[in-house]
């Protein structure tokens, strides 16, 4: 069996969810069973073609559904029946064949039958027919997970992904279409599993040829409802149910070393994008009427969101009174009364404070995100230019 391993017996299974793919589906599944001998098919309620009887003769298991569930529920089932089978990981393929079989060679090193990460295919996107919306869908899922976790991932629309069963199998979701996908990322980072990436290829059909189950408008407002729905549970003060426990941060001990405190807090989510949403989210709070309270609330967002707190605690200087909060009253002042206000002094502020709260915090609506996109923007430009300097020092120190 070619590309056979250790791994390629009992503890590493491939998983098909499919609905309605009749004309790609038996030669994804040849491929697959050509690099891995357990393979399982989960027939997803499909009504174009009895998929048993499509992929009679090859050596894998069937299931189906007799309705339609969501792939999120394929991926599910299929991962319920190999833990039951002894299987450690279950390596996902999409059977529209846009993913090549060999790259579950990629997959094999990196899986162990004690293995606590998740690991997701990121595609390269350097090839023929890429849609648009493939591109912007990735960076938009990306940028919530970044939101939902505080973690960097190149490619979390990915389909094709190895999961630990036996922790995947602990996890509750509400998802159960597309929307699994990006829910399962979040809650695997929150129980502890580290999620990895691999480089794989992948093969875009041309527009007329291409088969997807993707709905914009229901998959989208699915997507939408469940980014909703982490961001809200991620900013509860309440612990989330971890599976596997990483190794503690800031122990009490270790505030005796100011030092490596200090370099702990510099390193948090020290990625151009980590940095990019630190200070963009600092700026946003710091510019709202939440009097004498920026600082707190600013830190438990931190603590919440994993972001560098180093950064959103100090972006906030740049939003002090004066100027920002007269920017904001009297943007708002002007969405109240049509025109400019132009006495605005220290005692039209306080002798009428009622009004120009009420001003400032319909201003900062407005003021705010526009401050947090072009402080985001900033900070990512900053941060990219030092890391490819960084990066390309450390290329000559190497030579």
């Amino acid at each position: 069996m070619s590309g056979s391993s250790p791994h390629s017996g009992e503890l590493l299974w491939c998983a098909v969810p499919v609905f309605n793919n009749r004309d790609t589906l038996r030669r994804v599944v040849e491929a697959c069973r050509a690099i891995l001998p357990k393979v399982v098919v989960v027939d997803d309620g499909s009504t174009d073609t009895d998929v048993g009887r499509l992929l009679s003769g090859l050596d894998v298991v069937v299931l189906r559904h007799e309705r339609n569930l969501g792939k999120g529920r394929a991926i599910l089932t299929a991962s319920r029946f190999v833990e039951q089978q002894g299987g450690a990981y279950m390596v996902t393929i999409d059977a529209d064949g846009q993913h090549l079989a060999e790259d579950l060679l990629k997959f094999m090193p990196l899986v162990e039958e004690k293995g606590t990460a998740l690991i997701i295919g990121c595609r390269n996107f350097n090839t023929a027919n890429v849609p648009r919306s493939s591109r912007f869908g990735r960076s938009f899922a990306n940028f919530w997970l970044l939101v939902e976790t505080g973690q960097v991932v190149g490619d979390c629309q990915s389909g094709f992904r190895a999961y630990p069963v036996r922790y995947l199998n602990q996890i509750d979701f509400r998802g159960a279409r597309y929307d699994f996908e990006a829910e399962v990322l979040a809650r695997a980072a929150w129980a502890g599993l580290e999620l990895r990436c691999i480089d794989i290829d992948v093969v875009y059909p041309k527009p007329e040829e291409r088969v997807s189950s993707f709905k914009p408008f229901l998959d989208n407002l699915r997507l939408t409802a469940i980014h909703s729905l982490l961001v809200g549970r991620r900013m509860l003060p309440v612990r989330h149910k971890r599976l596997v426990e990483k190794p503690p941060g800031l122990t009490p001990s270790l505030w005796r070393h100011p030092g490596k405190v200090l370099g702990m807090l510099l390193r948090e989510s020290a990625t151009p994008q980590g940095l990019a949403l630190s200070a963009a989210i600092g700026m946003f709070i710091a510019v709202l009427p939440i009097l004498f309270a920026h600082s707190i609330v600013i830190l438990y967002v931190s603590l919440r969101l994993n972001l560098n707190k180093i950064v959103t605690l100090n972006v906030q200087h740049l939003a002090m009174p004066p100027f920002m909060p007269a920017l904001c009253i009297e943007t708002g002042y002007y969405l109240r009364h049509g025109h400019w206000l132009t006495n605005l002094s220290f005692a039209t502020v306080f002798h009428q404070f009622s009004a120009r709260l009420l001003e400032w915090f319909i201003g900062s609506l407005i003021v705010a995100p526009l401050a947090a996109l072009l402080s985001g923007a900033v900070m990512y430009l900053v941060a990219t230019v030092v890391q490819k300097a960084r990066s390309a020092h450390g290329a000559k120190q190497g030579c």
